[in-house]
Formats: C-alpha cells, sequence, structure tokens
C-alpha cells in the first residue's frame, strides 16, 4: 500500500529539519507532501515557500494563514480552519508537525479532534519560553513521537505517552550538516552577495513573552556587534511578536559591517556555519546545530534557556556587554570537536524504519495516560 505522508512546515527552520525525513520517506516509496503556511508565504521573510517547491517527487500545497502584525491565537484560528478543510478533502494516512510553533499546535488539534494520525518531530525538548508550552502540547496531541535524544525520550514519558510510540532519531537536520552541503562557499558568496573574508554570524528572533523589552535587547546586542568591529552576516528574526522593533534596530546597522539577509537556502545556510568565525544569537542553530559543526556560539538571553550542554556554547544576556565582548575575542575562529548527543546524522534512516514497521500503522489512535513514573 502506498501510504500518504502530509508535513506542515511554516518557517525556513522547521523545514530544514523536515526535508531530509520528508526525502527519505519519498525514496522509501511513500506519497509524500506538504502543506506550507506560516512564513513561508510571507515576502518580509524570503517567500521561503520556493525552497519547499524545490524539492523534487513531492506535492505541494500553500495555506496562507496570516498577515504581518496577527496575533497568535488569531493565527491558530485561521490555520485550524484552514488545516480542516484540507485534511478533509486529502485524507492522509500520516501527518508530520515539527517542533514548537503555533501552526504545528493547530494541525496537531484538528488531527486529534479528527483521528488522523499525527506524529511529532523533536518533542520533549526544554526552552524556558511559550514555545516549551507548544511543544508540549504538540506532544499530547500526537500518536507518536519522533525525538531527538534519551533526555527528550524521558520528558515525552513523563507527560504520559506510551514508551513504546516514542523514537529517539537525532536531530533532523544533523543530517545535511554531517554530508557536504553542495555548494562552495565562493557559491554562498557570490549568491549572496557577502563581501566579508571571515565573518560571524547572528540570528536573533524575539521572545513572545518577552516582547516589550525585544528592541532594547537587539539594541543592545547589536552595540556589542558594532563595537567589535568585527563583521557579521545577520539572518532576519522570525515573525513572533517582538520582531518589530528588532527589525527597527536592524535597519540602523552598517552595511560595510553587517551583511542582512531575509532568509539563506539551507545547503548555503549549513556551508555558511562550516566556514564561519562564531555564531551569536538565540537560534536554535546556536546550540544544536554549532555544537555539531564545532562552531563557538554565544546563547543570548532566554530563549534556549536549558537547551545546551555543550562545551562549544556560551551564555550571556543581550545587555552583558563585556561578556559578548570577551567571547568574540576569545573565541573568534576557534574550532571544537563535534557534539553528537543530538544525533550523527542518522535521523531520516532511524525516521524510515519506524514507518516500516506495522506496529507503527496499527498503533490504536484512541489514546490513554501511561503512567511511567514507577
Amino acid at each position: 500500500m502506498n501510504r500518504s505522508i502530509l508535513f506542515v512546515t511554516g518557517t525556513r527552520a522547521d523545514f530544514g529539519k523536515l526535508e531530509p525525513l520528508a526525502i527519505a520517506a519519498r525514496d522509501a516509496g511513500f506519497a509524500v507532501s506538504f502543506f506550507v503556511t506560516g512564513m513561508h508565504l510571507l515576502a518580509r521573510y524570503g517567500l521561503t515557500k520556493v525552497e519547499v517547491q524545490r524539492t523534487p517527487g513531492v506535492q505541494v500545497h500553500e495555506f496562507l494563514n496570516q498577515r504581518p502584525g496577527d496575533p497568535q491565537d488569531m493565527i491558530l484560528a485561521k490555520t485550524v480552519i484552514g488545516f480542516s478543510d484540507f485534511v478533509r478533502e486529502q485524507q492522509p494516512d500520516l501527518v508530520i508537525i515539527h517542533g514548537d510553533r503555533v501552526e504545528a499546535l493547530s494541525c496537531a488539534l484538528v488531527c486529534a479532534t479528527n483521528y488522523i494520525r499525527c506524529a511529532h518531530v523533536e518533542g520533549g525538548e526544554v526552552s524556558g519560553t511559550i514555545d516549551e508550552i507548544y511543544r508540549h502540547c504538540n506532544s499530547k496531541l500526537a500518536a507518536h513521537h519522533f525525538v531527538s535524544s534519551d533526555d527528550a525520550a524521558r520528558r515525552v514519558m513523563s507527560l504520559g505517552e506510551a514508551a513504546n510510540h516514542i523514537h529517539p532519531i537525532g536531530s533532523p537536520e544533523l543530517d545535511f550538516h554531517a554530508g557536504p552541503s553542495g555548494v562552495t562557499l565562493a557559491d554562498v558568496k557570490t549568491r549572496y552577495e557577502i563581501a566579508f573574508d571571515e565573518y560571524g554570524i547572528c540570528v536573533f528572533h524575539p521572545v513572545t513573552s518577552e516582547a516589550d523589552t525585544m528592541g532594547a535587547q537587539a539594541k543592545a546586542l547589536f552595540a556589542a556587534l558594532r563595537a567589535s568591529d568585527r563583521p557579521f552576516v545577520l539572518i532576519a528574526p522570525n515573525n513572533d511578536p517582538g520582531s518589530a522593533p528588532i527589525f527597527a534596530e536592524i535597519d540602523t546597522l552598517p552595511s560595510d559591517q553587517f551583511r542582512v539577509l531575509p532568509s539563506m537556502r539551507f545547503a548555503h545556510f549549513s556551508e555558511l556555519m562550516k566556514n564561519a568565525a562564531v555564531l551569536v544569537g538565540n537560534s536554535s542553530a546556536g546550540v544544536r546545530e554549532a555544537p555539531f559543526i564545532g562552531l563557538p556560539s554565544l546563547d543570548i538571553g532566554t530563549r534556549q534557556t536549558n537547551r545546551a550542554k555543550s562545551p562549544s556554547v556560551f551564555f550571556a544576556d543581550a545587555g552583558a556587554t563585556d561578556q559578548i565582548a570577551a567571547f568574540l575575542r576569545d573565541q573568534w575562529g576557534q574550532s571544537y570537536p563535534r557534539h553528537s548527543a543530538f544525533g550523527g546524522g542518522s535521523a531520516a534512516e532511524r525516521f524510515v524504519a519506524v514507518l516500516q514497521t506495522d506496529a507503527f500503522w496499527d498503533a490504536p489512535l484512541q489514546k490513554t495516560f501511561h503512567d511511567n513514573a514507577g
């Protein structure tokens, strides 16, 4: 039977994690499609839907679920309505959601209320923001769990999920970083007009629970980077509440020190990271991908709280000028051994192996609480 698998993607970041899984499922004979929504369809963020469209051998369905400035509850409501209509027509055998975004929560809710088999990728993570609430909700709504580590598996079990429905496969984006990117650094610099010989990378997203202070945090962080006189490639923040004041601060940065990009192709971003001097900000790339590559990273603020345990990851508040300066002075251009706590680049292979078992598809969709405390 040629089962159909529908992947939900709302951002450039989650697509980078889902793409290896989708390609592996496609190659294993599953009928693969994407439900594309969220930031992918917004021009300000680079219209990254084109990255999904470039994936050969899959179907792509687009749904505009927001306008700039929409609050998250409204985005959730729009997505529930649009996705509910879509799956009633398409009737996928399995829906794959990722992480902690409001689009994933919307689609997980639709699946749960309609008894559609749903699997959650990278549940059981901790971060300390509203994202963590969404992530744990997604785990409770989903029937199956593909997690990045044994620690994450234990956390999902603590939510009352059945142990035999939890599959540690590692972080999927590491599959891509584990091999050649397929492009050269010269290709990257040419495509994105990066003139720097050496560079750091900065990615600073809003924290929804701190939306009122994100402008001040961004101003302090960027001032510290400017004071270093180091060149940076700066990737624009996501569209969560608090992004507008970050963009306002970005607009003041000098172009001879900062190359600002709305987004990048994943292959090009991977190659950019592999050749960077440091990574600064609050993206999961700094606490998950950078340690795997061996790139020193400085995690700013609370967005990734408790997610990093690598010796190559350092921490500072946005206003900690001296700490930021010390990091840039001491860690610029340093290299660390590969940190493989979140997998070694075989997540897609493990993912497909689970999908090819009868036990996965025979598992009941009526969930019960499993008291794993004892």
